[in-house]
């Protein structure tokens, strides 16, 4: 093979590797089994009874049957602690306390992050705590630990953290934001600002110039010259409703409308935004609109580029980055979003799985 052919091979593997990246897809099957299903099969993580399991993309975190906390990535497993714990998961970290002790695990390193924490969150890019020894709000972010802000009274945790971003006030009712290693001043405001934190993006009704703004790459800007009804932050986009109730997309400086009509609901997660008009179910996706289905489904979820809900007989129907997929008609199917993985439990407590276009069952 040509240097050049194996070059070419080579950057087409390196760009083909984030698309299969391992998801860990946990269930407790018909024998009370611990499974996942990884790599197209099932995998028997614990044979005894589990207490609990909480699960992300990447991991699974869980305390066996006789209450120790282990971890699970869909490599190896291990052992964390056996003392009693609470703990948080997101896609790809986990917190857990023992006590007022806080620790972390990041990609199968572990590390203590305050001897002295109270209260903490955990999201995909960042772990946000106090540490009550110094009065002081932190962030866990790349491997690395910063002070946030000192705080004169009790610490709170803010009310609005994205999965790479926190807002948060300082003691002189100055708001900032926390993104990319960098702390940026917004404004000071004694009342609350609803702000709506996507990744690497947040949407808010500024008060102080009375406009509705946008940061993202580190600037601020006004997507519109007044105050929005409802808004929302996806993964790089915002969605919003004017004054007329009109439905718009915002993405990298640009304004897509998409719909006039008034929608009976609508709703932003990750990469996907959906809505009702007219009783049909809507998305927009691959830079256009898209009907999932001509009906308003009785329960649906979102996650990453997937849509999973009830289908119209009842069971289980996902569309996955604009492609409807018929996983069961089996009416009363339990259905659960893992990256763009789709488990469906049936009433015998079997499980389907809607993985890469396929249906898998166990």
């Amino acid at each position: 093979m040509s240097k050049g052919r194996f070059l070419l091979l080579f950057l087409i593997t390196i760009g083909i590797l984030p698309l299969n990246a391992q998801t860990v897809i946990p269930f407790l099957d018909f024998n009370n089994f611990f499974q996942s299903f990884e790599d197209g099969g099932f995998k028997v993580i614990e044979i005894q009874p589990i207490k609990s399991f909480k699960a992300g993309d990447e991991l699974v975190a869980y305390l066996d049957t006789r209450g120790n906390l282990r971890v699970y990535d869909g490599k190896q497993r291990k052992d964390i602690t056996n003392l009693n714990v609470s703990y948080q998961v997101s896609d790809h970290l986990m917190g857990y306390m023992i006590g007022p002790t806080l620790n972390m695990w990041d990609n199968g390193r572990l590390q203590t992050l305050t001897y002295f924490g109270r209260k903490f969150v955990v999201k995909d890019s960042l772990i946000v705590y106090d540490d009550t020894r110094f009065n002081t709000l932190n962030v866990y972010w790349k491997k690395q630990t910063e002070t946030l802000a000192t705080i004169i009274g009790e610490v709170t945790i803010p009310a609005s953290i994205g999965e790479d971003m926190i807002v948060f006030k300082d003691n002189g009712n100055l708001y900032k934001v926390f993104h990319d290693g960098n702390t940026q001043e917004i404004c000071a405001w004694n009342g609350h600002i609803d702000f709506q934190i996507g990744t690497q993006i947040l949407c808010f009704n500024d008060p102080t110039t009375q406009t509705f703004v946008v940061y993202e790459n580190g600037q601020f800007s006004d997507v519109e010259g007044q105050f929005m009804r409802k808004y929302k932050a996806g993964r790089g986009f915002i969605v919003y409703e004017d004054l007329n109730a009109n439905l718009w997309l915002y993405k990298n400086g640009v304004k897509t409308l998409l719909t006039n009509f008034l929608p009976s609901f609508w709703e932003v997660k990750d990469d996907i935004v959906v809505w009702g008009e007219n009783s049909y179910f809507f998305t927009y996706v691959n830079d256009e609109k898209k009907q999932v289905c001509n009906y308003i489904p009785e329960r649906w979820e979102i996650k990453n580029n997937t849509i999973a809900y009830r289908n119209v007989v009842g069971g289980v129907s996902a569309m996955v980055n604009g492609f409807n997929h018929e996983i069961t008609m089996m009416p009363d199917s339990e259905f659960f979003l893992y990256g763009n993985s789709v488990l469906v439990k049936l009433f015998n407590n079997s499980h389907l799985v809607l993985s890469n276009g396929k249906v898998f069952s166990n």
